[in-house]
């Protein structure tokens, strides 16, 4: 007789004070510190408020954001378990929230390079909003950590805006 391993369901949730501790390792981690830069600003994105992907006891996915004026930014988001919807499921929720906070919009940066998060993002009705050419050179100021050359062997100099309206409307179109 064969058994078979059922792997625990996995849930989404809010991160709590008790997870900090572990968000912060893993923003660390995966991003660097002291944190994430965009659009020219330093994010102490372990401060964020979080969504969380949790199998068991164990974080699979995480997603900080930050609500400024009817305008949620995804700040970080970070999936440990490919091809199971995480990063969807994380983006869900976020959204979720945005329009419960009666936000307008749901906006991200990630950088030329990335070209797997870009397709993922367009692939879930986000819009490319615009490309800052060379932003990274005053990332780089901000977090001398950044490196030259990113992923694909492409160098790492933009950074790509995307959107996605909560309420679409004629700008949408």
């Amino acid at each position: 007789m064969t058994s078979k391993r059922v792997d625990a369901p996995i849930r989404i949730r809010e991160g709590r004070p008790l997870d900090r501790p572990e968000i912060r390792r893993i923003l660390f981690r995966e991003w660097g510190a002291p944190g994430v830069v965009s659009r020219g600003r330093l994010h102490p994105a372990h401060e964020y408020p979080a969504k969380l992907a949790v199998r068991g006891r164990r974080i699979v996915g995480l997603l900080t954001y930050r609500i400024d004026r009817r305008r949620c930014e995804v700040v970080t988001l970070n999936s440990f378990l490919e091809g199971r919807g995480i990063g969807t499921k994380l983006l869900a929720a976020a959204t979720r929230t945005a329009r419960s906070a009666g936000c307008r919009e749901i906006w991200l940066v990630t950088t030329n390079d990335n070209l797997r998060a870009i397709g993922f993002y367009q692939r879930r009705a986000f819009f490319l909003r615009r490309v800052h050419a060379r932003a990274l050179e005053g990332s780089r100021r901000l977090k001398p950590s950044i490196p030259k050359m990113g992923m694909n062997g492409i160098p790492l100099r933009d950074e790509v805006e995307l959107w996605k309206p909560l309420n679409p409307g004629p700008e949408a179109s």
